[in-house]
């Protein structure tokens, strides 16, 4: 916590309400934030915290907002640019940073904005820079590429950007999630100290137990709407994760030994030059094999290699005991590979056609008749038995996608991919903006499957997630297989450690 007047706000918001179509984004939240104050933003994806940093950073106004106040001020409304100005910043798991500039002028970028045209005085801009990294005791090549450091190297260079901009409130959008643990320990160092220097700080991570080690407080957001502000003091993950989720969070492990099964794909040697290199694995009729790591190990770029969407440069692989090597993602499908895509927006599904028309647009020729037109009878029994074996809560076949919740979403997508009858499900973080409950529905979903022979391939950084729900975890790290587990030998922290280690 601040050294600072503890009575001093930073951010105080009362009853913000936001809603998009038939969506309620924000539901009479309220929110604040105390001067020099790590306090942390936590709830299941979807539950609104995005929408409510975009709501204090000016870039979505409120419909309702009973009070809105700024380091004092009181606001009708805001904008980027005056949120900004009065000491704003949020930094995005992304970055938004420019990878071809350097160190000094990533940190100098929004200093350089909006300038007259006249010429850059880089000594000024270099002073400038360096002043800011000696304030968060670090020391970076200023003339260095950022496209040439680490990704944590990186998250400094964001964070001192802000402060270049006199930022008094940094947002910290899931800051952690591609650090190993000593990178995400130097990290939280510089959190405390920009603490102490009168510095608040949101902190936005699914990773509960840094949560409860940097955070004095928590806010929970459940459905958009406020569930509590609680002390991290006599706090528990299990305890957050049964306020994130509004459910006792009873975990088992139900991974099964399936040795004896026949495999269905099998990898060997598989590389693609700077993406992954020299991987092998075996997935066995009826098993699912859970792959985790880091984000950026080369686990979705492996996925597209298996879907045909980009070639391998070395290596081999053969499904049911053929030679394997898609020349498309069409080849793939036709012989019997499915992939449901982490990005279930761009990739996944067509927003501005029916739950129909996303449903069998991966069957459309089972559906013709002897003319060369699609029999509505099929389409309609086809989309109507789906709906019902997965349990998607619709209005109408017909009604856009776009009406539906990310949950009844990610089902329509694993009908659109059920319906070619695969031989293996690949399956890339299901569950991104998924609420808890439908987690649970689509991992009953998954595990049915399973048991009636399909393969499946779980990609994951949620370590909950592949631990619970896969019979066998392989772990990989820049863009290699580094180990693999059963399950039953290994426990959630266990695993946490080894793979931010």
């Amino acid at each position: 916590m601040t050294n600072g007047n503890r009575e001093q706000f930073a951010l105080r918001l009362k009853g913000i309400s936001k809603a998009f179509g038939g969506l309620q984004a924000l539901d009479n939240v309220d929110f604040e934030v105390l001067a020099g104050e790590v306090h942390c933003l936590a709830g299941e994806n979807g539950c609104g915290k995005s929408t409510l940093i975009k709501v204090i950073t000016g870039v979505y106004q409120p419909e309702q907002a009973d009070q809105m106040e700024l380091f004092g001020e009181q606001l009708n409304s805001i904008s980027p640019t005056q949120a900004r100005a009065k000491g704003v910043s949020v930094i995005w798991q992304d970055l938004a940073l420019f990878p071809h500039m350097s160190v000094q002028e990533n940190i100098a970028f929004d200093d350089l904005v909006g300038l007259r045209p006249r010429g850059v005085h880089r000594a000024h801009m270099r002073a400038r820079a360096k002043a800011v990294l000696e304030r968060l005791g670090v020391a970076l090549d200023m003339d260095m590429a950022l496209e040439a450091l680490p990704i944590a190297q990186r998250q400094i260079v964001a964070i001192a950007r802000a402060l270049m901009n006199d930022a008094k409130l940094i947002f910290m959008d899931e800051p952690t999630a591609s650090l190993t643990k000593s990178e995400t320990d130097a990290l939280l160092a510089i959190v405390r100290k920009l603490s102490s220097d009168g510095v608040a700080v949101v902190f936005v991570s699914h990773r509960l137990a840094e949560v409860i080690d940097i955070a004095s407080r928590v806010t929970v957001l459940r459905d958009g709407k406020l569930v509590g502000v609680y002390s991290t003091d006599t706090m528990t993950q299990a305890k957050l994760g049964e306020l994130m989720t509004g459910q006792t969070i009873e975990h088992s492990v139900d991974a099964r030994t399936l040795t004896d099964a026949e495999p269905v794909l099998e990898v060997s040697h598989l590389s693609r030059i700077g993406e992954f290199e020299d991987v092998s694995l075996t997935i066995r009729a009826g098993e699912v094999v859970g792959l985790t790591g880091l984000i950026g190990a080369g686990r979705t770029e492996l996925a597209h290699v298996l879907m045909g969407m980009t070639r391998s440069d070395t290596g081999a692989m053969t499904l049911d005991g053929q030679t394997y090597q898609p020349s498309s993602i069409r080849d793939a499908i036709r012989k019997g590979m499915a992939y449901v895509s982490e990005d279930r927006l761009t990739l996944g599904l067509l927003q501005k056609q029916s739950i129909a028309d996303n449903t069998v647009i991966s069957v459309l020729q089972k559906l013709l008749m002897k003319v060369p037109l699609i029999s509505m009878t099929k389409k309609e029994q086809l989309v109507s038995s789906w709906i019902k074996d997965l349990g998607v809560k619709i209005g109408h076949q017909d009604d856009p996608i776009s009406s539906l919740s990310g949950g009844n979403q990610q089902k329509v997508v694993l009908a659109k991919w059920l319906a070619t009858d695969p031989r293996l499900l690949i399956l890339d973080s299901p569950t991104v903006g998924v609420d808890v409950g439908a987690r649970a529905g689509i991992f009953r979903i998954v595990r049915k499957l399973a048991e009636n022979g399909l393969a499946i391939l779980l990609i994951s950084d949620e370590v909950t997630e592949v631990m619970f729900h896969s019979d066998r975890i392989l772990h990989m790290a820049d863009g290699r297989i580094v180990d693999a587990y059963n399950p039953h030998d290994i426990t959630v922290p266990q695993l946490e450690e080894r793979i931010y280690a």
